[in-house]
């Protein structure tokens, strides 16, 4: 494979709203030890990426300053010290930054092999969505069979994420929707039911759903005054995994409650984590869950794709929070790719 010296990027101008991203040329990026490059086909776009153009989410010490963190495409190059994959591979990727380009470095660790029967397209709204569920929720939260799981946003990427994931692991997921349009598609991948959250109250109605006993697991990115709810519609023992708080950093919490019902609380962010953990990340989702997406008769997520040169329109799409599933650009090399 010819390697180009120069790429199509997005960088951020300065911070600010979705105009802020801009196509530029810059030198196709050289894989260090223990790196992968990956010739680019599609790159998703998820919530840390919005972040990170507001100025909100810096990326770590020797990580890319562009934005995007999951890509799916062929292997181009490989660095020093990697063994497992060669030239010509289709490969998704967690990467550490850098994915709105036609070229990105990936450490090997975080680069996993596409699940039969998927696009690269329909690949690439897989990484940050699933590393970031199967760190919190099944390795930190212990997700077990049986539980059941309130998940919020239930019809975007991590929701869908969350519901699928329960599914694998043979516990209930229970999604919060804002219509019934979204609640259908929940239900489509795979969770229990869906609570409409601009017409029911979520604490009793997962208590009934439960008969009384409440959410084992809750997966929350809207934190604020969400808090207390999930307090109260947890179950004794239960675990609440904030992800983000995309509608309050601040919370009111009940701690007699929280105390009363021995409950957990823990947050975290992807990205800062270590290679080593990232790798553990990618290590357990292709033991546990690869196989099932590989199901001819699996779910995928809905998918609405943009040219990586009008990155500013799916940024302004994803902010308009009316999407469901992913939303993911698409580089030259990827035009041809289509999501089923």
């Amino acid at each position: 494979m010819t390697i180009p010296s120069d790429m199509l990027a997005i960088a951020i101008a300065a911070p600010g709203g979705p105009e802020a991203l801009v196509p530029v040329r810059q030198p196709v990026p050289v894989p260090g030890p223990g790196d992968v490059l990956i010739r680019v086909a599609a790159a998703g776009v998820n919530g840390p990426d919005l972040a990170q153009r507001r100025g909100h989410y810096a990326p770590p010490p020797g990580a890319s300053p562009l934005p995007g963190l999951e890509v799916a495409g062929e292997i181009a190059a490989i660095g020093s010290g990697v063994t497992g994959f060669a030239a010509g591979d289709r490969v998704m990727g967690l990467t550490n930054g850098g994915g709105y380009a036609e070229y990105a470095a990936v450490p090997a660790g975080q680069v996993l092999p596409i699940p039969d029967g998927w696009s690269l397209v329909e690949a690439a709204s897989l990484p940050e969505t699933w590393f970031t569920v199967t760190q919190t929720l099944v390795m930190r939260a212990g997700l077990a069979p049986g539980m059941t799981v309130l998940v919020h946003g239930g019809a975007g990427g991590i929701g869908g994420a969350a519901i699928q994931i329960c599914a694998i692991a043979g516990a209930r997921a229970i999604a919060v929707v804002s219509n019934e349009d979204k609640a259908d598609y929940c239900q489509n991948l795979g969770a229990l039911a869906a609570i409409n959250r601009t017409q029911e109250n979520i604490a009793e109605r997962v208590m009934a759903l439960t008969d009384g006993h409440g959410a084992d697991r809750v997966v929350d990115l809207v934190g604020g005054a969400l808090t207390a709810v999930n307090v109260a519609a947890s179950a004794r023992g239960g675990h609440i995994v904030q992800i983000s708080t995309l509608e309050g950093a601040s919370a009111t919490v009940p701690l007699r409650t929280m105390m009363a019902k021995d409950l957990t609380l823990s947050g975290s962010t992807l990205r800062p984590q270590s290679a080593a953990t990232k790798a553990a990340i990618a290590t357990r989702i292709r033991s546990d869950f690869l196989p099932a997406l590989g199901n001819p008769d699996w779910i995928k997520p809905d998918i609405d794709t943009f040219p990586l040169a009008e990155a500013h329109r799916a940024h302004a799409a994803m902010e308009s929070r009316h999407h469901r599933g992913k939303l993911v650009l698409l580089t030259a090399f990827g035009a041809g790719e289509k999501a089923s």
